[in-house]
């Protein structure tokens, strides 16, 4: 399974770049692929290119702000939770999207 996404919380800093590790972490234990972006205060980091996105299984927006570049992720399965979740429960989060896809897909 292929994941992209994007983390960004409300200040920007700590929980932006912690989720996108944990997320990162939990999809490469799972076996599968993940890039993360991060919308934070120094701006877009590790921005998705659009191969990526089309490539992509599902998206994962882990956010409690708004972001920009929506627009990129119409058409595709998309979940949104919390910076919180990713951080507290990325396996279980991983796990989750996993059985979705498997039954879009099975």
């Amino acid at each position: 399974m292929k994941i992209v996404g994007v983390a960004a919380c409300t200040v920007g800093i700590a929980h932006t770049y912690i989720a996108q590790e944990k997320l990162e972490n939990a999809a490469k234990a799972a076996g599968y692929e993940a890039h993360i972006e991060t919308q934070g205060t120094i701006g877009i980091e590790n921005e998705l290119t659009q191969k990526q996105i089309n490539e992509a299984d599902v998206v994962i927006l882990a956010i409690d702000v708004k972001i920009s570049g929506m627009e990129r992720f119409e058409g595709k399965k998309v979940v949104k939770v919390p910076t919180e979740v990713a951080i507290k429960s990325p396996n279980k989060l991983i796990g989750t999207l996993s059985s979705q896809v498997q039954q879009v897909h099975g």
